[in-house]
């Protein structure tokens, strides 16, 4: 990679722009064209959007992409039109205990909208805001229960392969459990027993350091140093370390 430290934001303007207006098109053609019954579209095939049942983890991306639009634009039919989605549709995934994912779906859409009233870009009155801040701090308590320990006092929040899986990107879904920590939130379990979310975040980072990066010595002695594995594997009955999967 070689890096341009001449450039600066005004340079690349007229190609923001027209990156906007594209964006802008294609959010606009996912929603006329997309049926919600098929789930959620993950990938692309010659060029169109299709699904994939194992997992549901870009609807938030859908209905984010257009609230970022506006942000970008203040073209207000995108506001209204992620407002109203979110709304309707991501319900389900603020309490959807079957993924990794919800930082991904709900800080997408639920943190946006609160984000953007806190900024002064929207009107809104305080119990819509409490709406976005309960949700978000529901989804980070309901991420933070998929949980699974490790041998050496660590955990992680596990895939959607199950309890023996520990996949590297779902770092990028910690701010589920980073932002519910914030609005004052816990998880609450047996015996009415608080379990601090920046605590399970912290382990969680720390074992993804640990199992998923390789560091070209020791047990990576044969890898690159730098390179990651997506998933991590652990013996459920003793919770040590296995093997890399993928």
């Amino acid at each position: 990679m070689k890096i341009n430290h001449d450039t600066d934001p005004a340079r690349l303007s007229s190609k923001l722009d027209r990156l906007f207006e594209l964006s802008g098109k294609k959010i606009q053609l996912l929603e006329k064209n997309w049926d919600p019954a098929r789930g959620t579209p993950v990938f692309t095939v010659q060029g169109r959007y299709t699904t994939r049942g194992w997992t549901e983890w870009t609807q938030g991306f859908q209905y984010g992409m257009a609230l970022l639009q506006f942000d970008a634009t203040g073209e207000s039919s995108f506001l209204e039109l992620g407002r109203a989605r979110t709304v309707e549709r991501m319900a389900p995934h603020v309490s959807h205990t079957g993924v990794h994912d919800h930082g991904f779906n709900n800080i997408s859409t639920y943190g946006n909208l609160r984000r953007l009233i806190r900024e002064g870009r929207i009107a809104a009155d305080a119990w819509e805001l409490r709406f976005h801040e309960l949700a978000l701090k529901l989804s980070g308590a309901v991420q933070a229960a998929r949980w699974s320990t490790t041998a050496d006092g660590l955990g992680y929040i596990y895939s959607f392969n199950g309890p023996h899986s520990l996949f590297v990107d779902t770092i990028r879904s910690l701010r589920s459990l980073g932002l519910a920590h914030q609005l004052g939130h816990v998880l609450m379990s047996e015996g009415d027993q608080p379990v601090s979310l920046l605590s399970r975040l912290v382990l969680h980072g720390r074992a993804t350091a640990r199992y998923n990066i390789n560091y070209g010595q020791g047990r990576d002695a044969f890898d690159v140093r730098g390179r990651t594995v997506h998933e991590a594997i652990f013996n459920r009955n003793d919770g040590r370390f296995r093997c890399p999967s993928t």
